[in-house]
């Protein structure tokens, strides 16, 4: 891949494709390429290219290159989109079209506009009427166009002589830096309450997102001196709520001019304080931009919340006569831009409305059968967050979602509206939100006394109501359709790392890391080995990496989920009733009070921590490949915390292809412990030792995963004092060769023991080879036997059967071939071999070889037998294994590229008798 990056210019037409842009005739009976309507006028800013190579991983390179792009120039609300698209079309051009792929990445004020083209120009986009579907979702191909017209602005395909080009544009959304707004005289009783002394946390943050200074409230109100934090990037400490795929990330947000929201800080103490937080970009006089960050505790918001702007007390129309907006006059202006910031807003003006004491709101889901909680206050929120309520009959069922209702005293009816019970909250009304006739969510206002609220308060309620349900559910869909961009994007991601490995360890660490912090607090792994074995706990994460060990503990001492094979997500409830009970016990104990009635097992004493990490919400999802279960993998939330579905839903997905990818990591592996196995058994055992003989092997088989390959060597006792050797080349490498090479070194020490000379055992081994009929392969061979004298020199009787000859070393620096070549094996049917007899004196070294050595390679040079003998020239004086490892090293360092071929080395040398 090649990229470049280039400063931002004057306005200019789209960039260059080589030479004019030449129209190309449609098929006939097929609609017209879309038109380029992109503003010629936009200024571009800066550029951004990239060529990628015609490899499929090629794709994913040009997908980080975009979103690594993107996030540098600030444009974070269309990386999604632009990552999906980028995909595609690299696809078609890398994998469809067989070409490289250039990548252009053209910043703009209002957008940005990306170019992928391929060299192919004479393979035109498929295009049909307009009554026809460009391409069937299930289809290899076609998809590309079919985003950009889905996602895209604009978008437009060129084609030119030497390639063909295919763009779109994203526009950004419009972004609301804020507001200034004042509220009016109050008295004193209508004052929002505080502390008796309001700490406002001063932070600032430097471009690097690390903060750069700590003022004395904020050391007051989390726990932490300036120097423990300073220079800390705000994200380690910054509890934000994140759902993959919306919402403003907490590194976006501080780049903004201005924002105002709500967040939590974690304290010294372990624990998330929700604070109310007010940002404001600023740059000092060199011109390096900083970010201020003031905070407070969320209950004192008033304190920095930007008042809202309404309409006057006295006036329902505008002075020029035209009626205010409802929506605006029951929330305010400006609107939150985002679901949650428009529900909290919601719930916050509808508990002032009614004089309330608390407020909620829940949506309907897609099948309109729940209501899940998506705002409250007054209430514990993080309790209730995205629970489900049945809307019909049954056990704990909303029954008044469908129509205003008004519930004078809760306690005369029990579980009525099951968000408030243990709530203490007494008499509550609740509407209705319908768009078009369905429903879509339900309001609600309670207070603490009874008897409160009457059907004059739910009229004004649902008036109210019906003000902002549609805004609602325009905001939910758009919440929704940025969630699934994000969920393709994050599962096409997660597909790259889990095929981009098969190692079994490696695939268990990248399945929490997906989870980890994007779906879930903390992730657990469980591994089944076989239908007959129980679960095991194979891996643990958390978001925090002190409490992994702690969860850990505790998980190891409570029973495994069953391994059901029914796909989706269930409820486990053994890990926080675990959590509690170790909880209470721990608290109890250190109070001094003893022990709890209800006693948990011995050994777990997680600290509280520990046990309030693990005691919300915690859900298993099979892993389920090849029609087995292979394992399960656990999500859990720290206390009072719920899964959303869409979450649930997106896991699901992941943990088929996670449960796919195990089980490919396990098959390789066993493949793999197979494979060595075999290779192992043709491996010769440790080599004898004997006496008066140094002896040295050195072997390399080539391939990843090889330990046997064509080359093989042996040396074995044949009978007292008489020793075979043997160093052979089998035609070709990998596992065929390597069955040649068992039979021919297992007929060796066979034939050899029996008594055969070194022609016979020759002969009989190439007759079993030709037997082999079309598995046969021929062989290089070099056999020999040897004989240790009494006046420390050797005799060697040697057969070279087409092998590299064996070079003999003498005492004085000579290096001459020890014995005459001969014909190959494994060829023709009658062979006439015969043995040479050699002597080796005391000092002299033999090395014998296999043609992986004198045939090393680099360009056009080759070692050969000369460059072989020059470096055996400079052993003299050398053991055996100095010998060898010299040989070996100039080998090596002969070629920058790995070896690939088999390699062998066998030195002996006669070191003579030792004197007293």
């Amino acid at each position: 891949m090649t990229t470049g990056l280039h400063p931002g210019g004057t306005p200019q037409d789209p960039p260059p494709t080589g030479n004019q842009p030449v129209p190309r005739q449609a098929p006939i009976g097929h609609g017209d390429l879309p038109a380029d309507n992109r503003p010629r006028s936009s200024v571009i800013t800066a550029r951004a290219a990239a060529s990628f190579e015609p490899v499929g991983r090629s794709v994913a390179t040009a997908r980080s290159f975009v979103r690594d792009t993107l996030q540098g120039w600030g444009f974070a609300d269309i990386i999604d989109d632009a990552v999906v698209l980028t995909s595609e079309l690299v696809t078609n051009a890398v994998v469809h079209a067989g070409t490289a792929a250039d990548v252009l990445c053209l910043r703009s004020d209002d957008g940005a506009r990306i170019e992928v083209a391929d060299h192919y120009p004479e393979r035109e986009i498929p295009l049909q009427g307009a009554a026809i579907t460009m391409s069937s979702p299930d289809r290899e191909g076609g998809r590309g166009l079919q985003l950009c017209a889905a996602l895209a602005s604009r978008w437009g395909v060129d084609y030119t002589p030497t390639k063909k080009l295919v763009w779109f544009q994203l526009d950004l959304p419009a972004r609301p830096v804020g507001t200034r707004a004042a509220g009016p005289s109050l008295p004193a009783a209508l004052l929002p309450l505080a502390d008796g002394r309001v700490r406002v946390a001063v932070v600032q943050i430097d471009r690097t997102g690390s903060i750069a200074s700590w003022n004395e409230d904020a050391e007051e109100l989390f726990g932490y001196a300036a120097e423990q934090v300073t220079g800390k990037p705000l994200t380690d400490l910054a509890a934000w709520p994140h759902t993959p795929g919306t919402s403003t990330g907490i590194a976006e947000a501080l780049r903004l001019s201005r924002w105002e929201g709500t967040y939590g800080i974690r304290g010294a103490n372990g624990r998330v304080t929700p604070v109310y937080a007010s940002h404001l970009r600023v740059r000092d006089t060199d011109g390096e931009p900083s970010t201020v960050c003031l905070l407070v505790r969320d209950h004192e918001r008033a304190v920095l919340q930007t008042p809202l702007r309404g309409p006057a007390p006295d006036a329902a129309s505008t002075p020029d006569g035209q009626n205010t907006d409802p929506f605006e006059v029951f929330i305010g202006s400006p609107a939150p831009d985002d679901l949650d910031g428009l529900l909290q807003r919601t719930v916050e003006r509808a508990r002032d409305m009614l004089d309330g004491d608390s407020a909620f709101l829940l949506l309907a889901t897609d099948d309109e059968t729940e209501l899940e909680v998506r705002a409250s206050t007054g209430l514990p929120s993080a309790r209730q967050r995205f629970a489900r309520v049945p809307v019909e009959a049954g056990p704990g069922r909303y029954g008044s979602a469908r129509m205003p209702a008004v519930h004078e005293d809760l306690q005369a009816v029990p579980g009525a509206v099951p968000l408030l019970s243990g709530t203490g909250m007494r008499s509550v009304v609740t509407v209705p939100l319908k768009v078009e006739g369905r429903l879509t969510g339900s309001l609600g206002v309670a207070a603490e006394g009874p008897n409160k609220y009457s059907n004059e308060e739910a009229l004004r309620l649902q008036f109210a109501a019906d003000r902002i349900a549609l805004a609602v559910e325009s905001a939910r869909l758009g919440e929704l359709e940025r969630l699934r961009r994000g969920s393709l994007s994050f599962l096409v991601e997660a597909s790259d790392l889990l095929a981009g490995t098969l190692d079994r360890d490696q695939t268990l660490a990248l399945m929490a890391q997906m989870t980890v912090p994007t779906l879930a607090t903390w992730c657990a792994v469980y591994t089944i080995a076989d239908q007959s074995s129980d679960p095991y706990l194979s891996y643990v994460l958390h978001e925090d990496e002190e409490l992994i060990d702690g969860i850990k503990s505790l998980l190891s001492k409570i029973a495994p989920p069953d391994p059901v094979p029914t796909p989706g997500a269930r409820v486990w409830a053994a890990p926080a009733e675990a959590a509690h009970q170790a909880a209470l016990r721990t608290s109890m104990r250190s109070l001094g009070l003893g022990e709890p009635t209800r006693r948990v097992s011995s050994g777990i004493g997680p600290t509280l921590a520990t046990a309030s990490a693990v005691g919300g919400e915690t859900v298993v999802l099979p892993l389920v490949a090849r029609n087995r279960v292979i394992g399960m993998l656990t999500l859990g939330k720290p206390t009072d915390e719920h899964f959303r579905q869409e979450i649930l839903e997106l896991a699901e997905d992941l943990s088929r292809r996670a449960a796919l990818a195990l089980d490919n990591a396990r098959l390789y592996s066993e493949r793999t412990a197979i494979s060595q196995s075999l290779q192992r058994s043709l491996l010769p055992p440790d080599l004898p030792h004997i006496e008066g003989v140094e002896v040295e092997v050195i072997y390399r088989a080539a391939g990843e995963g090889n330990e046997v390959g064509g080359d093989f060597y042996d040396l074995f006792p044949i009978r007292d004092g008489v020793y075979g050797f043997a160093i052979g080349d089998v035609c070709g490498t990998g596992p065929e060769a390597a069955a040649v090479t068992g039979l021919a070194r297992h007929a060796l020490r066979l034939l050899a023991r029996e008594g055969f000379g070194g022609p016979a055992v020759l002969e009989r081994l190439n007759s079993a080879i030709l037997d082999e009929g079309a598995r046969s392969r021929f062989l290089t061979l070099l056999y020999g036997e040897l004989w240790p004298q009494e006046d420390g020199s050797a005799e060697l009787k040697v057969v070279c059967a087409g092998h590299p000859l064996p070079l003999r070393l003498r005492q004085d620096g000579t290096v001459e071939p020890a014995a005459e070549p001969q014909p190959l094996l494994g060829v023709m049917e009658d062979l006439e071999l015969y043995e040479q007899t050699v002597t080796l004196d005391p000092g002299d070294v033999l090395l014998c070889v296999t043609d992986g050595v004198t045939e090393r390679r680099e360009g056009t040079r080759m070692l050969g037998d000369d460059g072989l003998t020059d470096v055996l020239t400079t052993c003299t004086g050398l053991t055996a294994g100095a010998v060898a490892a010299r040989v070996m090293r100039a080998v090596e360092r002969f070629a920058s590229d790995a070896p690939s071929d088999d390699m062998a080395i066998l030195a002996m040398r006669v070191p003579g008798l030792q004197k007293d």
